[in-house]
């Protein structure tokens, strides 16, 4: 087939109605032209010539050239598509590395197997160019609901057609057992969309929190003009959910709004999510309320946050502990992931016992080591008083609010106290030596001598081996490990060693043995200081707009 000017505009036609069909460029299905065409003139004139082909984008005349390029004369490898200074001087009048040489040359017929070759490349180039439009497409609309027509089902994935591509609901991210058949009309939430070699993967949930939080939108005027916030949401998909809601104008009211006028909004999401029961709740910012928010229809006595575990403790009466719990522990589940904490319920029973137990423990310690009888170190434990040093060092005033203690009675106290504390300091510090310890880590600011035996039974013995400890091998942490939170015990964890005065424990460590300077962690505190603020004033950016 020789590319005459009979077919030269049918190419430009061509063009036209594949970039039609594929919904792409046309200029890109004409690059493909010239691409192909180029390879098929190669395969006639020889596969080391560097061949070009510039099809008019008016005409349609397809233009064939040779291109030469001048090189150094050492770094001439391909001598058909490279020449030196002195070999261009014919063709050009004063050649420089990296001028070109453009000869035109006839064009090529396409024989059977040339114009297939062809051909292959055209539907290769446009086949890419649809995918890359997909990818486009869709990665904008990641993170929204679509509608789709169900396609076919394979090993338990749904295929489905979203108009201009294809996205697979996998058997995990569909809600219950819910089946569909072909041609059945089903909504979903874009997860994710992955530019992969066979094309563009749209990765479709009707399980993700997200889904039921962009239905309420659609459902919900007031979410969608953002006058009502959508902060957390917490799913068993098919079963029972929790949302967390808050309203930026007080005159309307989170939940009623959520809830619609004899429940029609609420309802809707109900029906789409095949029945799941949605719990809405009004979102606090303190999480202690927010937490008794969440745990309805359950009702909360007391609740005690521990910050550092990112664990919180609810108190129920025992009649409420099977509702907190919930059924297989759905309510107290639900109601940890919606609020970001771990929960420990106990019934008011148990807290009561627990004291108890404390009271005792508390009352025993202060007997045995400071010789007192069981009311006298009740007294203490009733005031408030939980260890030796509190009594040891607490201002005297404290003491003589107890009834009945007067100053020489509150000064035995502490005395007694400060002598068993040295006491116990004493044999420790011996057994820290005995286990090892240098003295060069004895005489370290901030560790006693129990902090100092804790250390030397687990190896750290030197200030180096001190100051290669990190700041939670210290103080104790928690990790995430396959979705649920690990505590990593810390070796001080047992003295209330906290994990800024681990780091800067260890800081000072390494200060000391010279391994970094004080000028060196000044800058590093300025450096992320500085970023912190870039980070606040970013996030007041993000919220002003």
């Amino acid at each position: 087939m020789a590319i005459t000017s009979a077919n030269q505009l049918e190419l430009l036609q061509t063009a036209e109605a594949v970039a039609r069909e594929k919904m792409i460029d046309p200029i890109l299905v004409i690059e493909a032209m010239e691409e192909s065409l180029a390879r098929a003139a190669k395969s006639r004139y020889g596969a080391d010539l560097d061949i070009r082909v510039s099809i008019d984008r008016k005409t349609g005349r397809a233009r064939f050239t040779r291109v030469r390029t001048v090189v150094e004369d050492d770094l001439v490898e391909n001598e058909k598509a490279e020449l030196t200074v002195a070999q261009a001087k014919p063709y050009l009048d004063e050649p420089k590395i990296g001028d070109t040489i453009v000869d035109e040359i006839p064009p090529v017929e396409l024989g059977r197997i040339a114009a297939q070759s062809a051909k292959q490349v055209i539907l290769q180039k446009v086949r890419e160019a649809e995918r890359d439009r997909q990818y486009e497409e869709f990665r904008d609309r990641a993170g929204t609901i679509i509608n789709g027509v169900v396609k076919r089902e394979e090993y338990g994935n749904i295929i489905v057609d979203v108009g201009r591509g294809e996205g697979v609901l996998r058997r995990n991210e569909k809600i219950g057992r819910e089946a569909y058949r072909n041609g059945d009309r089903i909504r979903c939430y874009i997860k994710d969309v992955r530019r992969e070699a066979r094309g563009p993967q749209i990765f479709l949930s009707r399980t993700a929190p997200e889904f039921m939080a962009e239905l309420f939108k659609m459902e919900v005027p007031e979410i969608y003009d953002g006058i009502i916030e959508i902060k957390a949401v917490a799913r068993d998909p098919g079963s029972r959910a929790k949302i967390g809601v808050i309203s930026y104008d007080s005159s309307i009211d989170p939940v009623g709004a959520c809830v619609g006028m004899r429940g029609s909004r609420v309802q809707a999401v109900v029906n789409e999510l095949q029945g799941e029961k949605i719990d809405i709740i009004p979102w606090n910012e303190d999480p202690a309320t927010f937490l008794v928010n969440a745990l309805q229809p359950a009702e909360v006595t007391k609740v005690v946050i521990d910050e550092d575990a990112n664990r919180i403790e609810v108190v129920v009466p025992d009649e409420q502990l099977s509702l907190a719990i919930g059924r297989r522990g759905q309510n107290v589940r639900l109601a940890s992931q919606l609020t970001g904490l771990d929960i420990d319920i106990l019934t008011e029973e148990e807290e009561s016992k627990r004291r108890q137990a404390e009271f005792e423990e508390r009352t025993r310690l202060f007997m045995d080591t400071l010789d007192l009888d069981e009311f006298f170190a009740q007294l203490l434990v009733a005031e408030g008083f939980t260890s030796l040093e509190e009594v040891a060092y607490v201002d005297l005033d404290e003491l003589l609010t107890i009834d009945g203690v007067d100053d020489g009675t509150a000064g035995e106290l502490q005395a007694r106290a400060r002598d068993y504390l040295e006491e116990q300091n004493k044999k420790a510090l011996q057994k820290a030596r005995d286990l090892g310890v240098e003295d060069a880590l004895v005489e370290f600011d901030g560790l006693t001598p129990q902090m100092l035996v804790a250390l030397a039974e687990d190896g750290v013995k030197t200030l180096e081996d001190f100051a290669t400890c990190a700041d939670w091998e210290l103080a104790g942490g928690w990790t995430t490990v396959d979705g649920a939170r690990v505590k990593d015990t810390g070796l001080l964890e047992a003295f209330n060693v906290s994990l800024e005065e681990a780091q800067n424990m260890v800081m000072t460590a390494r200060v000391k043995l010279g391994w970094v300077s004080i000028e060196e962690l000044e800058a590093q505190a300025a450096a992320e200081s500085a970023g912190g603020d870039d980070d606040d004033a970013d996030d007041d950016e993000e919220a002003e707009g």
